[in-house]
């Protein structure tokens, strides 16, 4: 691939800029360069200068020593530190980050890009990774879905294999305590004390739910999102799914659910 240099970041500054469809998406700032010694997983570099980069806002496969938070099924573990290797070893590195970017164990989270490519979205492209977005990197997130919905068409990578994929939402009581992707028709949306639930089924004590916290149901309001008018629509949502009441994604932040036709 021919090298673009300022043109490549002339594009990343207007993508950057660009509002996100349906939110308004932070903007990021300069994190610095560094040279990439050393690849320790599909989505962890560390620099020359000693500094540990996690690539923000996706999972990629990892074995059981890796980060167990984001643990996937290993088969791929290997073939996407393979492929992060070859996209960044050795070479120069442009990060991009949001406030925080250190997070809990002192890793520097960032967007990473070279002379040529878009990182996260070079491994998201070949089925390598996929979307995980947090409320303090949220960054670049449409774009990347974007990505992740061609691949999974196509079924490369990750996406070929049964255990990766989207659920059905009457489906979610057998992907318990693991990140999912779900998809369905949002049965009814109501408030309660200031939460707010969007119910996938009739009984809201055993069917999939969508649980918004007041204060996450706030950065909604402030990108002019109404929550209560997702009844009757199709949405895709991605989170941590755990069991209360039924399966349930926390959702704390909007690039989280995805609208469908």
């Amino acid at each position: 691939m021919p090298r673009i240099g300022s043109a490549w970041f002339a594009f990343v500054a207007l993508l950057l800029a660009a509002p996100a469809a349906s939110a308004a998406e932070p903007r990021l700032i300069d994190g610095g360069a560094g040279e990439v010694r050393e690849v320790l997983d599909g989505r962890t570099l560390v620099l020359a200068d000693g500094r540990v980069v996690r690539l923000a806002a996706i999972g990629a496969p990892s074995t059981p020593e890796g980060d167990t938070a984001f643990r996937f099924a290993t088969p791929f573990a290997d073939i996407a530190k393979g492929a992060l290797s070859s996209l960044v070893l050795g070479r120069t590195v442009h990060l991009r980050v949001s406030s925080p970017a250190i997070d809990r164990y002192g890793r520097l989270v960032a967007q990473v890009f070279d002379q040529e490519r878009w990182i996260q979205g070079e491994l998201v492209r070949m089925g390598l990774a996929r979307v995980e977005s947090a409320a303090e990197n949220r960054g670049m997130i449409v774009a990347m879905q974007e990505i992740e919905d061609a691949a999974r068409v196509a079924r490369l990578g990750i996406w070929a294999d049964g255990r990766y994929g989207v659920r059905a939402a009457e489906d979610t009581d057998r992907f318990l305590n693991r990140f999912e992707i779900v998809e369905g028709k949002v049965l009814a949306a109501e408030q309660v004390g200031g939460r707010i639930y969007l119910n996938f089924g009739p009984d809201w004590r055993n069917d999939f739910t969508v649980s918004v916290a007041p204060t996450d149901v706030r950065t909604f309001v402030r990108e002019g999102i109404d929550l209560l008018k997702m009844a009757g629509k199709r949405i895709r949502v991605r989170g941590w799914l755990r069991s209360y009441n039924g399966p349930v994604i926390d959702v704390t932040h909007p690039e989280q659910i995805q609208l469908l036709p």
